[in-house]
């Protein structure tokens, strides 16, 4: 890991504690339980960077408000901010939104994952890349990507 694009990226406080607030009819088995931005958000700020030891939420990558969630639509849509504007790792953080997203969510939502406006000089290619279905299968068959993709996945409730 000598030749880091960003070798001293600024990490940022994280929040300690979930950002869900826990809501009486959680516990109801009986009520639909509605997925919202901070549901998203917890499944996702702990991704580790593939650059760095730290979390996307660290980095500040990812953020709450920069979440929505249609639960009527089924629709979630997460921008994501790169460290720097030149990230070659852009599109390799997608992929482990993409598919932790994937894995943690119903299939009946539609995810759009993007870089957010002007964060980034090739957003559109990148942004094209992760809401692609056919690149997005093709990359995961590739078991060196899908190992690194795991590894950004494994997470601690440590962090």
């Amino acid at each position: 890991m000598s030749d880091l694009q960003n070798a001293n990226p600024t990490i940022y406080e994280v929040t300690k504690k979930p950002t869900r607030v826990h809501r009486p009819e959680d516990d109801d088995e009986g009520v639909a339980d509605l997925f919202d931005a901070d549901e998203v958000f917890e499944l996702i700020r702990h991704i580790n960077d593939p650059e760095h030891p730290l979390t996307l939420e660290q980095l500040n990558v990812t953020q709450l408000d920069k979440i929505s969630v249609d639960p009527e639509a089924s629709h979630v849509t997460v921008r994501f901010t790169p460290t720097i504007p030149h990230c070659s790792m852009a599109t390799l953080i997608g992929l482990c939104i993409r598919v932790r997203l994937l894995r943690s969510l119903p299939d009946r939502f539609k995810v759009d994952i993007m870089v957010t406006e002007g964060t980034h000089q090739s957003e559109h290619a990148v942004n094209k890349q992760l809401n692609d279905k056919e690149r997005v299968a093709a990359a995961l068959e590739n078991s060196h990507l899908l190992e690194v993709v795991n590894q950004c996945l494994k997470t601690t409730i440590d962090k």
